[in-house]
This record gives structure tokens, sequence and C-alpha cells, in this order.
């Protein structure tokens, strides 16, 4: 008796910590002992259980058992004192599992009717964390306890438990078949009636938590929408307690799962009452809010409209700075839901929301990740958003995302890319950030590729053709040749291919030529090969086809030493200025153009480029041609690598098929361009023979190869024995 009330105090406390007395005391507990002493044994642990060292010394000496079966004792106080030993206990996981295994749950449930209510708060405090396992739930269940709450809840005599009996309640109904139970046995109004009866904070806030347990379910919604319970909720956000605040938006954000409560939230003018609580100083409120806002926003862009006109794309924008992860994750999530509306996402962008979402993108946080790339997705649609973007600092972090294994962060990381990719500035900026590398390991992945993967990286390429060119040889009908391509030769899978401006700074080696091209007037340039003559006027006959004669020949070599460029003094972006390729373009426009018929127009663009590149040569005697030593020295008087395509006046198929591809793009012809090995490429080019097909419809176009060099203007229908031979060696 005397250490049971000693044991209270302290000093105390430490000494018997120090001797070691819990083991004698917990035999103590044994049905021989006398009331008294199990009395006082339990009070002493009572006051020595609040310890965690204590706890663990009553778990490991076995005293849970006895304290179950002290539970049924006839004196109030053990029972009390035996309570409270097992409420210090069952915070740790371990000893809850241990009470329902021991067979706890049973006589705890006859204390609910004790008439003492000090026993019955520490009934249902127990309750409280027990039934967080599901096991001990199935238990509670099979034991009639449920109903026993609720019978509890259904008397106002005992209102002073409701609050914790609604806590255990909502533990309760996390699985279907108390779901079910409730809605059979009336619980449902009776929730109901504890949120529309005034009562205190904690029974509205716990009648809230169960509520939204209830509304997990799609067909409790329906049953929830059914009894008005939007209406109830929106009253509840002007209730001044944060804690009956946190969960009604948990309740709204849940509702509104259920189409028609979106709709009942914005007709009850709720969406600007939850907007208002983001200027709240609370987090977990402000967490709640946004979680609301999303699943308000949610496929409804109604309800996005009425979050924008109250405001709330502004405060969305600011809680994107925050420190909880879940917040800052559901506001980029609100946004994106938004950002649909043009006039929305103008608003959403003003607000600085790119330069906020820039952090973001360097969480760790899974949810963070999702959500920020998904909003980026939305909002950079025009190329001011992506130029933001780019300045902020964004592109860096986002292509770091693509080394992600989370399936849903590294799908929304390519949409982003390609987005942003729509703009060749941003594109080029991407690629010198390896994000070409990466999507390229990417789609050789099995497990990590997709068609988010291989839409990015063709956005990627098709932002920037010399790289795509290099990398697939090949370039489609629509995609045209602008100023700065470069052809940098035939790229392995996975090699980086350096940019133009890099090539340009390279010492001048052995290797093959970059060849560029650049339509575009300087005000500098540096010497360029003498005007062409006319091609209208000498190459466009059957003379194409004729060898040229030696004396023709050591003309045309005597010309090219007088007129090759001089090396410019300093090695800049300038020298890329092509004044031959200007006149070719020009003399392209006025001559073929006029030209009625399309396949006259392919034919004479081919005479056109051949006579630019030297002139027919017959197969047998191309070895003869000397194209390789002439790219020599243009390299060498130009001491650089990059060499414009117009200075080319000895050019094989490459080089022609290049600088058709470039002519029909600047005249609005459509081709493509196809590389192939040593040096080989071509163009292919469609058109329709003109004749009906059996069944009287108009025929399919046929792709025929144009001949650049051996008879030039021949068009060459694709799969042809003459066609193969011009694409192989």
């Amino acid at each position: 008796m005397a250490l049971g009330i000693m044991a209270t105090n302290g000093d105390v406390k430490n000494a018997l910590k120090k001797m070691d007395t819990i083991p004698s005391i917990i035999d103590k507990l044994s049905p021989e002992e006398d009331v008294v002493v199990h009395e006082f044994a339990t009070l002493c642990l009572a006051s020595l259980s609040v310890d965690f060292i204590c706890k663990v010394q009553i778990s490991d000496n076995k005293g849970l058992p006895p304290l179950i079966q002290l539970l049924s004792s006839p004196d109030p106080d053990v029972k009390k004192n035996s309570l409270e030993i097992i409420f210090n206990l069952v915070q740790d996981y371990q000893s809850r599992l241990a009470v329902h295994e021991l067979g706890g749950i049973p006589p705890l449930l006859e204390l609910l009717m004790s008439d003492f209510p000090v026993i019955q708060h520490l009934v249902l405090k127990i309750l409280h964390n027990v039934t967080t396992d599901e096991e001990s739930r199935m238990t509670f269940r099979e034991e009639q306890g449920f109903e026993k709450l609720m019978d509890i809840l259904s008397k106002m005599d005992f209102n002073d438990l409701h609050a914790e009996a609604l806590q255990v309640v909502s533990n309760c109904l996390s699985d279907s078949e108390t779901l079910h139970l409730i809605q059979e046995g009336g619980g449902l109004t009776r929730l109901m009636e504890f949120i529309l009866t005034p009562n205190t904070p904690e029974i509205q806030s716990n009648a809230v938590i169960c509520i939204t347990r209830v509304a997990q379910n799609s067909e409790n919604r329906k049953l929830l929408h059914k009894h008005n319970i939007e209406k109830v909720l929106v009253e509840l956000l002007s209730v001044p307690d944060v804690n009956v605040k946190t969960p009604t938006c948990q309740a709204v954000s849940t509702m509104s799962n259920h189409p028609a409560s979106k709709d009942s939230f914005r007709d009850l003018d709720g969406i600007p009452a939850v907007v208002q609580l983001l200027n709240n100083d609370s987090l977990i409120l402000r967490e709640a809010v946004t979680s609301a806002l999303f699943s308000l926003t949610d496929n409804n862009q109604l309800n996005a409209f009425a979050v924008y006109e109250a405001g709330g794309h502004e405060l969305l924008v600011q809680q994107l700075c925050g420190s909880c992860p879940r917040t800052v994750a559901n506001s980029a999530a609100t946004l994106g839901n938004m950002a649909g509306q043009q006039v929305i996402r103008c608003s959403i962008l003003s607000r600085g929301a790119i330069q906020a979402l820039v952090e973001p993108l360097k969480s760790t946080n899974t949810q963070v990740l999702v959500s920020t790339t998904h909003c980026l997705a939305e909002l950079t649609c025009d190329t001011e958003s992506r130029a933001q973007l780019q300045s902020a600092g964004g592109l860096q972090p986002l292509i770091n995302l693509l080394h992600s294994y989370h399936k849903e962060v590294l799908h929304n990381a390519c949409m982003v890319i390609n987005v942003c990719a729509s703009d060749k500035s941003t594109a080029v900026e991407m690629y010198k950030l390896g994000a070409l590398e990466m999507l390229q390991d990417i789609n050789q992945s099995v497990n990590r590729r997709s068609s988010f993967s291989e839409l990015a990286i063709n956005s990627l390429l098709h932002s920037n053709l010399s790289v795509k060119y290099s990398l697939t040889g090949h370039l489609a009908f629509t995609e045209n040749i602008s100023d700065d391509f470069y052809d940098a030769g035939k790229a392995c899978a996975g090699q980086r291919i350096l940019t133009l401006e890099e090539l340009s700074k390279q010492p001048v080696n052995q290797y093959r030529p970059v060849i560029v091209v650049n339509t575009t007037k300087a005000e500098e340039t540096v010497n360029v090969p003498e005007e062409r003559p006319n091609p209208s006027e000498t190459d466009t006959t059957k003379a194409d086809n004729r060898t040229p004669s030696r004396e023709k020949k050591k003309k045309d070599d005597r010309q090219e030493e007088e007129t090759e460029p001089e090396s410019p003094a300093e090695k800049t972006l300038k020298m890329m200025d092509d004044i031959s390729l200007q006149l070719l373009a020009k003399k392209a426009k006025e001559s073929i153009l006029p030209l009625n018929d399309e396949r006259e127009q392919y034919s004479a663009l081919a005479r056109l480029v051949s006579t630019a590149m030297g002139g027919a040569w017959e197969m047998e005697r191309l070895h003869e041609f000397a194209w390789v030593l002439h790219i020599s020295k243009l390299k060498y008087k130009l001491q650089s690598n990059v060499v414009p395509i117009g200075f080319i006046r000895k050019g094989i198929y490459c080089h022609r098929a290049l600088l058709f591809k470039c002519l029909a793009d600047c005249i609005g012809l459509s081709c493509t361009l196809v590389r192939g090995e040593y040096n080989r490429a071509w163009n292919e080019v469609l058109l329709f023979d003109g004749n009906l097909s059996s069944n009287g419809r108009s025929p399919q176009p046929c792709r025929y190869i144009v001949d650049l060099m051996h008879q030039p203007g021949n068009l060459l229908k694709a799969y042809s024995p003459a066609a193969e031979q011009y694409q192989t060696i």
C-alpha cells in the first residue's frame, strides 16, 4: 500500500526503476493475492508505466496477461488502475496486438457499461488504439462492439463519452463490413445529427471524421448526397475552431469524388469559403484545403473557374513555396486542373507560377514531383512560359527527372519535355543538358520505355533536325530544313552530337566536314565563290548527262583556286553566311516555280543542283571526280571543319541530296532526305501517275528517287533496279 502511494512521487519512481522492482510487483498480480494487494500493485505500476523503459519491462515480464484478467476484478479501483496501465502499454504497436491476442477485447467491452465514467473513458481510449489493427477490429465487430458504441452515441446521458466513442467509430469505419452495419442500423442518421446539433468542437470534429470515413465508399457518397451533407459541411467551414475546419475540408475533398457533390459545393458558395481558408496560419488546415480544392477542380471546369474568381489561383501559387510536401503537391495539382482554361492559365503565369514550380522540381517527394510535372505540362503551352522555365533554371531539374524509376514521374517529365521541345531554342538547350542521350537510354530499356518517352524524343528531334538526321539518317516530307541546319555525319545511338558552335571551334582535322545550311544574309561575310552561271541557260537540257571534258575540268580547277574563300580573321558563326546558297535559292524560285508540271519542277531542280555541284558524272568514271580534294581545300582555306554548302562546287551524293532538300524546302516542294552508306544519300518525292485506278478512284501517289548525279532530273521509281543501284554501291 505504501509503495503504491509513494510511487506517484518522481524521486520514488526513479528509485524503484533502479531497484528493478517491476518483476516483483507483477508477481503480486496473481489471483491468489488479496484485492487490496491488487489495488496498490496496479497503482504502483500505473505510475511506473508512464515511463518508456518501465513499459518495456512490464511487457518483457509478461505483465499484460494478469492485467487483462484483473479487468474482471470486483474492485473498481483495480479495474481503473489496470486500464491505466494497459492504456500506457498500447501506445506501443506490439502491445496493441497482444491485447487482442490475449482476449482483451471482450472484457473491455463489458466495462463500457460500467457505472464509473473514468473507467468508460479509459476503455474508449484503449479501444481507440487497439482498433487501428484490422484483426482487432474484426474481433471488436464480432463481439458486437460497434452496436454497443452506437448505443452509447444514441443516449444523451452518455454525452461525455461521445467524443471518444466517435474516435473508435472512425477507426471501425475503415472496414467495408462496418460501413454496411452503419447503413443498416441507422448510424448514418445519428452521425448527421451530431454534426447538425450544436456540440463541442471535439464531438463535431470526430463526427465529421466519421462522415469522411463513410464517404470513402461510392455508394455511401450517393447516400450522403441525398442527405444534403454538402450544405452541412459548407456551414461547418465557418466554425471558428481550426480542429473542426480541418476535418471538414477533408470531408469536402472525399465527397468531391462524387460529381453531383462537386456541383452542390459550387452552388452553395462553398468554394470561396474553402479558398479563404488558405490564408489561415495552420499548416494542417492549409494541407486539407489544397486537397479539397484539388478534388473540387478535378475534371470540373466550372469549379476551376469558381476557384479562379475567388482568387484561389494566386493563393495556390504562394503555397508552392511552402514547407509541407503534401500542400505543395496538392497546390500544383490544383493549378494543373485549372490551367486548361486559357484565361486562368494566363493569370496563373502572371503570378510567377513557373518560377515557383522550379524548386518543387528538385524535391525528393514523389507526389510533389508527379503534381509539379503535370502542372508544368499544362502551363508551358506557349513560347513565353517555356522561356520563363528556361530562364528560371527549370530545364536542368526537369532533365534530371529522366533518371527517375517512378513510372508516373518519368511519364510526366517526358510530357513536359514534349511540350517544351516545340521551341527550337528550348529544344537545343535541353539537348545540351543531355536530354536526348537520356531518352535514348530510356527507349532502349524494356522496363522504362513508353509512348511518353517516344513522344518526347520525337519532339526533341523534330525541333533539332540536324541531330535527328545524324541519328536516324532520315528527314520526312514535312520536316523542312531551316537556317543553321548542319550535317555532322552519321552518329551512333547514345552518342552526343556537338552543336554547330562547338563544331566551329574545333581545329581542322582529317575527318569528313560538317556541312551547314544558311540562306540568311549577314552584314559581314567572308569571300565567297563567284556567281555561278545561270542554270536555266546552261544546264536545263540533256547536256547534264555528258561527262565534262578535260579542258573544262582543268578550267574549273583553276577557277576554283582563284575564287575559293579566304580564311576569316576570327572563327565565329559569321563565317556561315552563304551568298552562293542565297543566289541558288533565288534562282530556284525564279526558274522552277513558274513551271506548271510538278514532275518537271523536280527534274529542273535536280538539274540546278547538279550544275551547282559539278555536273553529271557517269557511274563508271565517278572515281575521277575529285570531290574529296576539293572539300579538303575548302576546309584548309576556311580553317574550319564547318563548310557552308553553297561553297561546295564538287559535291557527291550526300552533298547534292542535302542541297536538293534545302532548295526544295525553300520553294515549297516536298521531299525526303535519306542517308545511305559510304557517302550515299538521296531524295524521295511523291508524284501521281495521273491514271485512274481500276475501281475508278484517284490513284495513290508513287515514290520516286531523284537522280542528282548521273542523269540529273531523271526520276527513278522507288524499289526499281535503277533506284537501288543509285542508292547503293
